[in-house]
């Protein structure tokens, strides 16, 4: 029986009808538990988030990564575990549950330059995949990524070909690659006519753009367009100047980054660079399922991000 149920070599078509029929017959299932044994393996991948919690359910790009994720493992009928890391009893807690051997691999989501997760997965040499550029571990760790830094540059002249002169934006966190990069792109495209002054920071929340939204008004210095590095970070910008009476596109265009569901509702619908987070899943899953089989080296996917044009600009 068990060469017919791990792929029926060296069996004859015969013999193998006979023990199929009576798998369909007796309702008999594998064992997983001991073929976990046996293979040395769990079967089961972590999908590894090191953010609150709160923002699995406010930031629409990690749904979007967790429904794909589990929808590309299924097919191969591996289950995927959600873990959550976002304080040191947590991570200390994650560690002692790869160490126990309940996972094969981990996609990796939000990274931070000085997330410990990020050595601990490679000091232990599991085989993991990172979303986004893991910052100071890029060669180390396979990872895929939206290329930030041309969707950074192209959002930026997509506003100048628009005739905007005064353009802000609000970047992310300076520890995670789409924070560093697509204000990179943003001040590359600028040149020397790029002001300091026009830039606030934020952390990728709603409520973080409405902050850097008020922190730019505030400082009186004149503004056509606003670039937010998130959708979230966008629709915070855009309730702040709601708030303030200032016509969107009228007095200031506001633009964002990512294209998920969000994008489209928002008064009036944002304008935005599409991430392409149904790929990203998929490749990440790709190149994790790689890596648990020793198929292929460590490699990095850089998928291009391209300009969604709706109202807000």
């Amino acid at each position: 029986m068990s060469r017919v149920i791990n792929g029926g070599h060296w069996v004859s078509p015969e013999s193998e009808a006979k023990v199929r029929a009576a798998i369909s017959l007796t309702g008999y299932q594998a064992n997983q538990a001991a073929r976990s044994l046996a293979s040395g393996r769990s079967g089961s991948v972590g999908f590894l988030l090191s953010e609150p919690q709160q923002l699995l359910f406010s930031d629409p790009n990690f749904a979007v990564l967790l429904r794909e994720a589990t929808r590309v493992l299924a097919e191969h009928d591996i289950p995927l575990l959600l873990m959550l890391a976002s304080t040191q009893q947590e991570r200390r807690r994650i560690a002692r549950y790869i160490d126990a051997g309940h996972v094969d691999g981990v996609l990796l989501i939000s990274p931070h330059r000085s997330d410990p997760l990020l050595r601990m997965l490679v000091d232990r040499r599991l085989p993991a995949v990172c979303c986004g550029k893991p910052l100071g571990m890029e060669g180390r760790m396979p990872y895929v990524a939206a290329d930030d830094y041309q969707g950074g540059a192209d959002m930026t002249t997509h506003l100048l070909g628009l005739g905007y002169q005064r353009i802000a934006m609000i970047a992310g966190p300076e520890d995670m690659s789409g924070g560093v990069e697509r204000l990179a792109g943003y001040r590359a495209v600028l040149g020397e006519s790029a002001d300091p002054r026009l830039v606030a920071l934020g952390d990728y929340s709603r409520q973080s753009g409405a902050r850097a939204m008020a922190e730019l008004l505030d400082r009186d210095i004149p503004i056509d367009a606003v670039f937010a590095a998130s959708d979230l970070m966008a629709a915070g910008a855009m309730d702040l100047l709601h708030e303030r009476d200032v016509s969107i596109p009228g007095d200031i265009a506001v633009t964002g980054f990512d294209d998920t569901g969000l994008a489209a509702t928002l008064k009036p619908a944002l304008t935005t660079m599409h991430q392409p987070f149904d790929r990203i899943a998929n490749e990440m899953v790709r190149l994790l399922l790689a890596a648990i089989d020793e198929a292929e080296p460590p490699s990095a996917i850089l998928l291009p991000a391209t300009l969604v044009r709706r109202l807000s600009d």
